[in-house]
């Protein structure tokens, strides 16, 4: 039976892909309390097939494509977030992504000479640890351009090993040092989170009556300048006519406008103005309605909003977007993405033009652009085989699996190139990361499964040590050096750890911890930087504990 068995599934590859995907990703759904291993399921899936038998391996395009197809996709939705966290707003958090993994370093290099393991077990160890598969794949390119081609395939095997036994140490290591770090500082998660509560907020309307004196006569973009200010005016009602507004208009006593934006932001822009109007506007549709559009027209996906000249075309305004989950307050230089869920307010027989202009169609957002998907990956490839000098004599590259990210947090950034649109409706962007993802640990999986018993026999404790050593103590020492020198609050610093360390896991226990969603602003600020910052490390450990003795 077991014969039979071997035979089938080593004879269609593509079967046996699909049966440890499925069978990894039950396993992934398991929760032992508030952990599970998510995606990484289908990796220790993979593991036991391949601890199972030799012949049941996967080819290395599976995981090599999915490999690139993951980290393409993570970098084009990373892109703006990653590019942003370098200017003031995100400076801060820049540098302690930066010193945290700098500190995760050293502490690797200590403890893994201190324990005697091997540079490529190190490798996977430190990756694990920190729950990086992008920097596993690193590793795994790294040491496939450094070891000799007899003894390549059980040396890359090695820093699976020591991934799959760190990883689910990571993830407990950095809830562990948020619940200690908490008690050993004395820090009310919960209190601080309640005082920190106009970091985000759901978004409301408000119709408010000018009556401040101080306002009469004073354009709106003056009132509500660029960048200072989170509010929208997304209609004025004046005498009987109801209005779409821009920067230009200026209020008179008696105009009712609607206010649209975070709680707190609208509250204090409704004091300045006035106050509470018994008129409500924004639910009278008889002069100017409001529409939800998709967008799907490519030609204006990429482009800010004030380019769009919506007012001038059709008297409209937009007045908010969903995006993904996340609502946002649109700005003039707000970058329109496909898939952008578009509420605009516009006159009642205007509102059909405007949705034909952004397009409005779910078909259209589910078709691929091939050409600009093809092109982007081809140039990443291209960049992953360029050789970089480090100081010290070092050289690293960016392979496929740095290359492609690097090349597409560029081009997520830039949104478009005349006639090429890069980025992706947010659905089809994740539908595509998850399926790479998927490829990529079921391949590599299955290819270091055969390694399995015999290494975790011979280091498998070591492995362990290693990885609860680096985790908790980088951890710890990141969340009381930014609660006591820096005096960053904890749902804030919860937020940083869990985007250094990119583990989803880790946000939703702090945001568990904290009683709301806070941590999901510095998570986002945190993530790509650090997922970058991983790819670069694990090379430069890898060269420091000797590239050419992997096993010695």
């Amino acid at each position: 039976m077991f014969d039979a068995l071997v035979a089938l599934l080593s004879g269609n590859p593509l079967l046996l892909l699909f049966v440890i995907t499925g069978i990894g990703h039950l396993a992934g759904r398991l929760r032992f309390g508030s952990f599970s291993l998510g995606a990484s399921g289908i990796l220790f899936v993979g593991l036991a097939f391949g601890a199972l038998h030799p012949e049941f391996r996967l080819p290395s395009i599976v995981y090599e494509f999915g490999l690139v197809l993951f980290v393409y996709m993570l970098g084009l939705s990373a892109g703006p977030s990653f590019f942003s966290s370098f200017r003031r707003r995100g400076l801060r958090a820049t540098a302690i992504v930066t010193g945290s993994l700098a500190s995760a370093l050293g502490i690797a290099l200590i403890v893994s000479r201190s324990l005697g393991l091997p540079g490529p077990v190190a490798a996977g160890t430190f990756v694990g640890a920190l729950t990086s598969t992008p920097a596993l794949a690193a590793a795994l390119e790294f040491i496939s351009a450094h070891a000799s081609g007899g003894e390549l395939e059980s040396v890359r095997a090695l820093p699976v090993v020591g991934y799959s036994l760190s990883y689910p140490v990571g993830v407990l290591g950095v809830m562990l040092a948020m619940h200690w770090a908490a008690r050993l500082l004395r820090a009310d998660v919960r209190a601080e989170a309640k005082a920190l509560a106009g970091v985000r907020q759901p978004i409301i309307n408000a119709d408010v009556e000018v009556t401040e004196e101080s306002v009469f006569g004073r354009a709106i973009s003056e009132l509500f300048p660029k960048g200072g200010t989170r509010v929208v005016v997304s209609r004025l009602l004046r005498g009987q006519r109801q209005m779409t507004v821009d920067g230009s208009v200026t209020l008179l006593r008696g105009d009712v406008v609607t206010l649209v934006g975070p709680e707190p932001d609208v509250n204090a822009a409704a004091a300045r103005l006035g106050k509470p109007s018994g008129l409500h506007p924004h639910l009278d549709r008889s002069q100017i309605d409001v529409g939800r559009f998709i967008l799907s027209n490519k030609k204006i996906a990429g482009r800010r909003i004030r380019d769009l000249d919506l007012r001038r075309r059709y008297g409209a305004t937009i007045s908010r977007i969903r995006r993904g989950d996340v609502d946002i307050v649109p700005t003039a230089d707000l970058v329109l993405e496909l898939g952008d869920q578009v509420r605009v307010v516009a006159p009642s027989d205007r509102l059909d033009a405007v949705g034909e202009f952004l397009g409005d169609s779910y078909r259209t957002l589910g078709t691929i652009d091939i050409i600009s998907i093809s092109l982007g990956i081809a140039l990443g490839l291209l960049v992953g085989t360029l050789s970089i000098p480090l100081p010290g004599g070092f050289n690293f590259q960016l392979g496929f699996a740095g290359g492609p990210l690097l090349v597409a947090l560029v081009l997520g950034y830039l949104g478009r190139t005349g006639n090429i649109l890069w980025v992706l409706p947010y659905n089809v962007n994740v539908t595509l990361r998850e399926l790479g993802l998927l490829l990529f640990l079921a391949g590599i999986g299955t290819q270091a499964g055969n390694a399995l018993t015999g290494a975790v026999a011979l280091i498998g404790w070591r492995v362990v040590a290693a990885a609860a050593v680096l985790a908790l103590t980088y951890s710890l020492g990141t969340l009381v050096v930014g609660y006591k020198i820096l005096k960053i609050p904890m749902p804030i610093l919860y937020g940083l750890l869990a985007g250094i360390q990119t583990q989803s896991v880790a946000v939703a226990y702090a945001n568990e911890r904290a009683g709301n969603d806070q941590a999901n602003i510095p998570y986002a600020m945190a993530y790509p930087t650090a997922v970058v910052l991983k790819i670069l490390l694990v090379q430069v450990l890898l060269n420091l504990l000797g590239p050419f003795a992997l096993v010695g």
